[in-house]
């Protein structure tokens, strides 16, 4: 009686902890090539309930396939409640190549992939099952960890701007004017506010004459070797053309610019701004010496400035200064200045007239130029004019100093002439 009454109890136990029925899912897999498949199925599925009233719950299975030989066994779906399916997903070669559902019937005999296969369409970002129903977030795998890891949206995140995570780790819209910067904290402010680092287009300061072989730079080029002196456009060699010292470059004798001749340079400044190329920030003297000196009775150049290409921007100014010398008695006289083709200065002074002297303004716009000047003499009355120049300074602009006698005996002269850029 005894033994009867252990073996139920053992029956019953045996019972109650029996696993679910399986059916077991058996074939070999091959490639479209002929080949074999080789990699992983992950099958993938959402809680149901077996038949036998086993409560499967939310999970994923990995597979391994060896030269195409698959075998797993799994819990009929065909039966179970709701009606669910597996997700299969096949991995090769490190990446998922492709995805399929499985409807598995009761079986006692090994079935093959085609007996299991079905259309029925995937609805769940996890390879889930249509059951009809919404799917829960707790159903897809791995969801729950993926959203906890993203930023969420702050209040003020806003449409159309820079986008940064703030400090509590939510997005957030960085604020300011659309010409600020953005630092890499979210703030904003004014770009740029440091000195330039480098010099293009500098026109050393010193009498063109053939005689004078020292120039003066706006800047101390840092370091020296990093200077290029351009002469009429071809590059000079440092140490057989000229010598730098500080701001300073010194011609050997055979080198020494000639009258007409245009020098610029190109260096660098020990500066900690490391931005682009651009222009020297300061005023530069473009120019400047004493012109030369005429007797002729018809309009005659006296001296000139050339401009080089490149060199003039929208906002910069040039100004220009220049001073006249009249000898003799005999003869009135007449003098200009032209910026390119158009007059700035256009006068006559009197034979009693012995010094004349004039300002003259260029205001460099997106296209020509505003130019302006007033001018006086010894017996001259003061005089002042504007006028719009349509003169193509990107392509260089040159400033003619003229002049001329009414008649012959006397001599007028350029006594000095300045011109400076003003960035």
């Amino acid at each position: 009686m005894i033994r009867r009454t252990i073996f139920a109890v053992v029956c019953l136990a045996v019972a109650v902890v029996a696993a679910p029925p399986l059916t077991t899912i058996q074939d070999v897999l091959y490639k479209a090539d002929g080949t074999r498949f080789n990699g992983t199925l992950t099958i993938s599925w959402n809680s149901f309930q077996a038949a036998d009233n086993s409560a499967i719950v939310t999970q994923t299975s990995t597979v391994k396939v060896v030269e195409g030989n698959l075998r797993v066994q799994l819990v009929p779906t065909a039966t179970a409640t709701p009606p669910v399916y597996y997700t299969v997903t096949y991995n090769s070669d490190g990446r998922v190549q492709f995805q399929e559902t499985w409807a598995v019937p009761s079986s006692t005999t090994p079935l093959r992939v085609r007996d299991v296969r079905t259309a029925t369409p995937l609805t769940s970002s996890s390879g889930g099952n249509d059951t009809g129903g919404p799917v829960q977030e707790t159903d897809v795998v791995g969801l729950i960890a993926d959203l906890g890891a993203r930023p969420v949206k702050a209040s003020s995140l806003a449409a159309g701007r820079v986008a940064f995570v703030d400090a509590l780790g939510a997005l957030d819209s960085v604020d300011g004017n659309a010409s600020d910067c953005v630092h890499v904290d979210g703030s904003t402010g004014p770009c740029g506010g440091q000195a330039a680092s480098f010099v293009d287009g500098d026109s050393p300061t010193g009498i063109v004459d053939g005689a004078n072989g020292s120039f003066t730079l706006s800047g101390t080029p840092t370091p020296s070797t990093s200077l290029a002196v351009y002469r009429n456009g071809i590059l000079q060699k440092a140490g057989q053309d000229f010598s730098v010292s500080g701001a300073t470059i010194t011609f050997v004798t055979v080198a020494v610019p000639q009258p007409g001749d245009t020098l610029l340079a190109s260096y660098r400044l020990g500066t900690s701004d490391s931005g682009t190329a651009q222009m020297f920030p300061a005023p530069q003297v473009l120019c400047s010496g004493a012109g030369s000196a005429i007797t002729a009775t018809t309009l005659s150049s006296i001296g000139t400035c050339s401009i080089p290409a490149g060199l003039l921007a929208p906002g910069d100014r040039i100004t220009i200064a220049f001073d006249l010398s009249h000898q003799g008695s005999v003869s009135g006289f007449t003098f200009e200045v032209d910026w390119g083709a158009t007059p700035i200065v256009a006068r006559s002074g009197a034979s009693t007239d012995t010094l004349v002297t004039g300002r003259g303004d260029a205001a460099i716009l997106a296209a020509g130029s505003q130019v302006s000047a007033q001018s006086w003499g010894a017996v001259l009355p003061f005089s002042a004019t504007v006028a719009a120049a349509s003169d193509a300074y990107t392509n260089g602009i040159v400033i003619n100093f003229q002049g001329m006698l009414a008649q012959s005996g006397d001599t007028l002269s350029l006594a000095s002439y300045t011109v400076v850029r003003l960035p």
